[in-house]
């Protein structure tokens, strides 16, 4: 069968090759419609002759209900899909929900002579055209556009075999009357010749496959209403070659799967009769094949990308857009880039039932269809180690220190993932905190007062749970204090001695005069009156406080001594001598 059919692909082959696109191919053929069947199969009939006309449904099934219709008179619904008739005029029906039949014109003719041919004729089609007398006495022809054509073996049919295009022409027949030069003609026909069904459109689903998908193939055509019963059958070819084993009565043709390197490639389709009398091809075709785009969707069991040390971690890998069956790798790749195999099966499951810090990396899978393959996107997994019991040491590694020293506190776990938060605290009270991704551990600074004397510790957190360091003590020694205290008692001892000389001496001087003295009561000020303490008049009990400051820039302590006197009047106005004064100083 190809044997005939390549030589005339090949010879049209070139035909409507350009730039094609099979994307815009539209969906061809038109839609089913009712049928309307003669019997006789003729058009033209002697006055007094009847016709049965049948509507049919499309690929002439039997409809449930039939609705008639007759030009220039109003439609009639029937049960039946049989109506028989007698009048001229044109006549069409509707079955079921289909849309109308072609129209037919009949013609009951009161000529001695008609010329008889059926009311439409295909390519293919076996035609008989019959010329037809009354009294069937005479010599008959067939003219077709003025030309005579014979009639076979001296009968009144005229056969047209297998009906093409060039067949369509005007009929008519004469008579010549026996014994006379008269002649008689009949009705012409007008004889079109319809294509069986249009030349095939080939289409492509998906339009655009992606590589390695496969497609389906349609070979597109129509037959029409009054040959839906006929039967056609398809043939597909690549680049001259025929696909498939033979032709098949399908009109689509399944490719398992497509290449990008196959989007060069030419394809065409040929729809025939069974008989292979009539065979139309599709213009030549290519189909654009992209290059597939791998959505890959990597789950991971826990969800978050922190794993804890000890858990199971499993990835699951599912691919869009890339045609099967397909074949997973997993690889990883550590900080260093470097990337290992990990795991190869038909599944796309990998699993590792219990991580170490070892396990961290970018982990990524490999999807194969055997001809092409797909890469993932990288998902960075962090294993998460806890912290270890954490070490607090001391800048100078000894317990004491004097006020005024700058100390710093160093906190490290030797074990953790990162990122750890070290926080430092005095007596249970925080001093703050420090995170570091680095595992040399954080530190706090502070200048030593004597408040800070105490226990000091601190704690390590990576989210995995705060552990807490070894408390450690401190002692602040204060030494400036302890020597001011000194120098001020003994200046404060020594005023006092100095007062009390003064006051000696002052009553001795009044004794050996015999006078009084140097004040009286006359003269003593008013409790209006304040006036400026005197160290002379300062009664022995009156206790002298130190006052004394250190400026830490100077070597150098200064010392004040203040006198307070309390006033009692009533106890001064009563004091008749100031003996008294001077026994109470003795």
């Amino acid at each position: 069968m190809y044997s005939d059919i390549c030589p005339q692909l090949m010879a049209g082959f070139g035909e409507g090759l350009g730039s094609f696109d099979v994307g815009d191919i539209a969906e061809g053929g038109t839609a089913p419609k009712s049928v309307i069947s003669l019997q006789p199969p003729w058009t033209t009939f002697f006055e007094g002759e009847k016709v049965t006309l049948t509507c049919y449904r499309y690929g002439f099934y039997s409809p449930q209900k039939t609705k008639w219709y007759q030009q220039k008179k109003p439609p009639r619904e029937s049960q039946e899909y049989n109506l028989t008739v007698h009048e001229s005029g044109e006549y069409w029906c509707q079955a079921d929900s289909l849309p109308p039949s072609s129209h037919v014109h009949l013609n009951f003719s009161k000529d001695p002579l008609v010329l008889q041919a059926p009311p439409a004729v295909f390519e293919g089609d076996s035609v008989v055209l019959r010329c037809l007398a009354k009294n069937g006495i005479g010599t008959l022809k067939l003219i077709k556009d003025r030309k005579p054509l014979k009639f076979s073996h001296q009968s009144s049919e005229f056969r047209i075999q297998h009906a093409n295009l060039r067949d369509s022409g005007n009929y008519h027949c004469t008579r010549k009357e026996p014994w006379s030069w008269k002649t008689s003609t009949s009705n012409i026909v007008r004889v079109q010749v319809q294509e069986l069904f249009p030349r095939p459109m080939l289409t492509v689903r998906p339009s655009q496959p992606i590589d390695g998908s496969p497609v389906t193939l349609t070979c597109q055509t129509q037959l029409p209403a009054q040959r839906s019963n006929a039967q056609l059958q398809f043939c597909f070819f690549r680049n001259l070659r025929a696909l498939g084993l033979s032709c098949s009565s399908s009109p689509e043709f399944h490719i398992p799967a497509i290449w990008t390197e196959e989007s060069k490639w030419f394809y065409r389709c040929k729809a025939e009769t069974v008989s292979s009398q009539i065979g139309k091809q599709s213009m030549v075709a290519k189909i654009p094949v992209q290059r597939a785009f791998a959505d890959f969707q990597i789950r991971i069991v826990p969800a978050s990308k922190l794993v804890f040390e000890g858990q199971l971690l499993l990835f699951n890998c599912t691919v869009k857009g890339v045609p099967g069956p397909l074949k997973f790798s997993w690889y990883k790749r550590d900080n260093l880039s470097k990337k290992r195999k990990i795991h190869k099966s038909s599944e796309a499951e990998f699993k590792i039932s219990s991580v170490n810090s070892t396990d961290a990396g970018d982990y990524y899978c490999e999807a194969n269809n055997s001809r092409r393959s797909f890469v993932s996107k990288a998902v960075p997994i962090t294993i998460k180690v806890p912290v270890s019991l954490p070490v607090l040491t001391l800048s100078s590694g000894k317990t004491q220190a004097l006020e005024g020293d700058l100390m710093t506190l160093h906190c490290k776990s030797e074990r953790g993932s990162p990122y750890i938060l070290y926080e430092f605290y005095y007596e249970d009270v925080s001093l703050g905190t420090n995170s570091t991704l680095s595992g040399g551990g954080a530190t706090f600074n502070f200048s030593m007062t004597t408040e800070h004397s105490g226990n000091y510790y601190c704690t390590a957190d990576n989210g995995l749970g705060a552990q807490r360091s070894e408390a450690v003590q401190l002692t602040v020694i204060d030494a400036t204090k302890n020597r001011s205290v000194a120098v001020a008692t003994g200046i404060t001892g020594g005023l006092a001695t100095m007062a009390a000389g003064v006051l000696l001496l002052y009553c001795w001087f009044s004794r050996k005069s015999g006078g009084k003295p140097a004040f009286d009561d006359s003269r003593s000020p008013s409790e209006s009156e304040p006036q400026e303490p005197t160290y002379y008049n300062v009664p022995v009990s009156l206790e002298l406080q130190p006052v004394h400051g250190n400026d830490p820039k100077e070597d150098v302590i200064y010392t004040e001594v203040w006198s307070t006197q309390q006033r009692h009047n009533d106890a001064v106005q009563k004091s008749k001598s100031p003996r008294s004064r001077c026994q109470m100083a003795e």
